[in-house]
């Protein structure tokens, strides 16, 4: 698997998911750093990791990466996007503050997202989220996988977006304040928060098995 490495939280997310492997009795991986089209070719699964969504999006589609991760998703490659990365899967997207950005977008998730919903980086927070534990069961996530039968996960917003609008074939599969802060679509995970900077795998767990289950 692989993740998009010309801008962004590359490292930290290579180094979570490789953990996330461990935690899942996994030796069989390998995880590259994504920074040409012919990178993508080799890949099973793909993190598009937090970072600057206006940034990242003009670098990939100046290299021709958009155009060739839509491909890849299009044809069954599982990915996991992270904050940005989420903003970037997205069908629409607002600022908070400009409106419409017109930023080149991936268009895979059925999503309406808000920049800096949450206001900008003196903003930040930590805040528990809601899971909803059966949307996770269909991909392979029982009970026991979980590991957390508290039916809640640390969420670390650093200037986040929101979801303001879910499209029908989209499941949430984490609320906060009864608005929705993860979700998923045919493979294609979605966060607004960062999974890989708190001492829990379960998001990168759930791409995995998600990565495993269409091999």
């Amino acid at each position: 698997m692989g993740v998009l490495s010309l801008q962004g939280d590359v490292m930290e997310n290579i180094k979570f998911t490789e953990k996330a492997f461990e935690l899942l009795g996994r030796e069989d991986y390998e995880i590259l750093e994504v920074k040409e089209e012919g990178d993508l070719k080799s890949l099973n699964g793909l993190i598009i990791p937090g970072g600057e969504s206006t940034t990242m999006g003009r670098l990939y589609t100046v290299n021709g990466m958009l155009k060739s991760v839509r491909d890849a998703a299009i044809e069954g490659m599982p990915m996991l996007g992270i904050c940005a990365g989420m903003i970037l899967l997205s069908s629409t997207v607002k600022d908070r503050v400009v409106g419409a950005t017109g930023q080149s977008l991936l268009n895979l998730l059925d999503v309406q997202v808000e920049r800096n919903a949450f206001g900008r980086q003196r903003e930040s927070f930590e805040k528990s989220i809601s899971l909803r534990m059966d949307a996770f069961l269909p991909y392979g996530m029982t009970d026991e996988s979980l590991r957390y039968d508290s039916g809640t996960f640390p969420g670390v917003f650093i200037r986040a977006p929101s979801i303001t609008k879910v499209g029908h074939n989209v499941k949430i599969l984490a609320e906060m304040d009864g608005q929705a802060v993860a979700v998923i679509q045919n493979g294609i995970i979605g966060t607004t928060f960062h999974p890989e900077l708190v001492d829990n795998h379960l998001f990168h767990i759930l791409f995995i098995k998600s990565m495993l289950g269409r091999l």
